[in-house]
């Protein structure tokens, strides 16, 4: 009896491991304006989504990112366990404003946190945001920064 129950628990822990191992991919989107570029920016609000956003991801088009919504504006840091893919993250205040941005390195557990609280982080392939010649600074528009005033 608790060979089986062993062999239950094993085989249920495992198949968890693996779904978790597969990226999100049906998480609703949203289009960010950032100067004259448009993002189509896949929205990760829930604790969960947040804590797996692009994980596992083996590429990422080059005009998509990952937006992270939170419920109040706060210290915001984030790290790359699990994440193969370089990114950058703009950290965003409320009112849609760049605070600063981050190149993180794939699969590291190095913190990269916001220099004030915002309410958004918005994950892009890292480089995108220099080719763009979009800064710290620079306000990103489009319906989830209207919704927040």
């Amino acid at each position: 009896m608790f060979q089986r129950l062993f062999a239950l628990l094993l085989l249920s822990t495992s198949l968890g491991f693996v779904h978790a191992q597969e990226p999100q991919s049906n998480l609703p989107r949203v289009r960010v304006k950032a100067g004259m570029y448009q993002i189509d920016a896949q929205v990760a609000k829930t604790p969960e989504q947040r804590q797996t956003g692009l994980m596992f991801r083996k590429e990422m088009p080059q005009s998509e990112g990952m937006i992270f919504v939170f419920e109040q504006p706060a210290t915001q840091c984030f790290w790359m366990k699990n994440t193969l893919i370089p990114l950058t993250a703009a950290f965003v205040a409320e009112d849609g404003r760049i605070v600063n941005l981050a190149d993180m390195k794939p699969m590291t557990e190095d913190s990269h946190c916001s220099k004030e609280p915002v309410r958004f982080v918005l994950e892009m392939n890292q480089g995108w945001f220099e080719r763009k010649n979009i800064k710290a600074g620079v306000k990103l528009g489009g319906e989830l920064f209207a919704q927040s005033r």
